[in-house]
């Protein structure tokens, strides 16, 4: 039984998306399959990480192959935990889809639940190779989802986005053979600490985190996010940033924790593009001018505080990591949600034709308000709580410049949160009026934002299970016995 629910949040969402294309629906149908397949998968999700939050670690072994080449997937409390936060934010952009209008196309809920199967794969798979295709499997709906609309500004970005991620797909490509030319095996089990021994092996895992780098938009391989991201359909990007980042951003953990076992002599190297990603990203959000190229700027920056974490390398600072990584998927993903109703609602997200909407949407006023001030870390959202944690991991590790950088870059993030507040929401309307699509943003369109801005507020009030469950993925990561036993089995 266990196993079954190990492949399901593959399986299924394949299953749902191939029978959408092979028998078009009509749209309400696409709507309610979509959210019933994702609704299951997060049910499922949630059923895993309550059998394995007690150390368990669930396995299986697809299609019965020999050890060497089978498929396997592996379930521990750091995967549950991003399986549950993936499956809430593809439910979610669906939601947010449907009451947009924004999935009208036959093609957006099957090329959705593509995406969501290949970020499950990516997060199950215990086998780098296997990586890097369910990876390719999460990118190329991706690509034809920037381009659906067939609008030039989504071409634009399209290619931006589609010549960076062949790129560093290919170079993840090179690093896995190269990990396997130098050590005969790309398997995790068998890479436990392997870049200590081997300088060769170090070499190869270090080109295959740059490829995880680039994927994750860590600077200074970053500037294709916001080229991209901010010319891409608003509900899109909200996917996106839920899935494509995060699924990169765990994979350089996992590799990291698995390969270099949080050596020293590396530690350095992420240090500093952490700091790098949290400044430049900040500083680039708080000169732009459109809802979209602000946030993408903003998820540079917050990519550099989970990298911290991952720095540090102690028990404290990966589950403040963790903690701050689950909680600010949904957190980036309820502004994006927020960002694709004013657009749905006005015609447009630059800010210098927005105002006014405190008045006339209050409730996406409230949403937006609610996850920007977590996003900015005030209590007493999950954001306060999770930098809270991370600077108390960065203060105990003497990284005062870590401190002093993570402490600077909330009061800009605050900041920047401000002035898209004041344009957007405060004063009088602006010169922008509602688009003359035929569609009107249904009533309900920004419950899946103000959702996810809910469950940040209940994360900071009553966020001591997901501390729990942070502290116990955060000792799989330091000491993986148990994780790399069940994938022996």
């Amino acid at each position: 039984m266990t196993g079954i629910l190990v492949v399901l949040p593959v399986v299924g969402p394949l299953l749902a998306a191939a029978a959408l294309l092979a028998w078009p629906a009509r749209p309400l149908l696409r709507r309610v399959t979509g959210l019933a397949v994702s609704g299951l998968v997060f049910v499922t999700a949630i059923c895993l990480l309550a059998v394995v939050r007690s150390g368990t670690v669930l396995t299986v072994r697809i299609g019965g192959w020999a050890a060497v080449v089978a498929i396997r997937f592996a379930v521990d409390v750091f995967t549950g935990l991003m399986l549950c936060a993936v499956a809430l934010v593809v439910l979610g952009c669906l939601a947010s889809a449907a009451g947009t209008g924004q999935d009208r196309h036959p093609f957006f809920v099957p090329l959705a639940l593509v995406l969501a199967a290949g970020a499950n794969g990516a997060l199950l798979t215990v086998d780098l190779f296997n990586l890097f295709v369910l990876i390719e499997v999460m990118l190329v709906p991706s690509y034809v989802l920037l381009a659906l609309r067939g609008q030039a500004r989504d071409v634009r970005a399209g290619r931006v986005y589609v010549a960076t991620n062949l790129l560093a797909s290919t170079l993840l490509l090179a690093g896995v053979g190269l990990l396997y030319g130098v050590h005969g095996s790309v398997q995790l089990n068998e890479l436990v600490g392997a870049a200590r021994e081997s300088s060769r092996v170090a070499a190869a895992g270090g080109v295959v985190l740059v490829a995880l780098a680039v994927k994750s938009a860590v600077v200074p391989v970053h500037a294709w996010l916001p080229r991209s991201y901010s010319e891409a359909p608003p509900v899109v990007v909200a996917l996106f940033s839920g899935l494509l980042t995060k699924v990169g951003l765990y994979a350089l953990i996992r590799v990291f924790a698995v390969l270099y076992g949080g050596s020293a002599d590396h530690q350095w190297v992420i240090g500093a593009a952490a700091l790098a990603s949290m400044l430049v990203g900040v500083l680039g959000a708080v000169g732009e001018h459109s809802m979209r190229r602000v946030l993408s700027f903003h998820m540079v920056s917050q990519i550099g505080y989970v990298l911290l974490g991952l720095a540090l390398f102690t028990h404290e600072s990966l589950a403040a990591a963790i903690f701050y990584l689950v909680q600010y998927i949904l957190v980036k993903t309820a502004l994006f949600l927020c960002t694709a109703a004013v657009h749905a609602d006005r015609g447009t997200d630059r800010l210098v034709a927005l105002g006014g909407l405190a008045m006339t949407r209050p409730v996406l006023a409230a949403a937006f308000a609610g996850a920007a001030l977590s996003l900015a870390g005030l209590p007493p959202f999950s954001g306060f709580l999770a930098k809270f944690l991370l600077i108390k991991a960065a203060a105990a590790g003497g990284a005062w410049v870590a401190v002093a950088v993570a402490l600077g870059v909330s009061l800009l993030t605050l900041t920047s949160m401000l002035k898209v507040w004041g344009s957007v929401f405060w004063g009088l309307p602006g010169a922008a009026r509602p688009a003359a699509t035929g569609w009107r943003p249904q009533a309900w369109a920004t419950l899946p934002a103000l959702t996810l801005a809910v469950a940040t507020l209940l994360l900071g009030l009553a966020g001591q299970q997901l501390l729990i469950l942070s502290e116990a993925a955060a000792t799989g990561l330091t000491n993986p016995t148990e994780y790399l036993a069940a994938v022996l089995r």
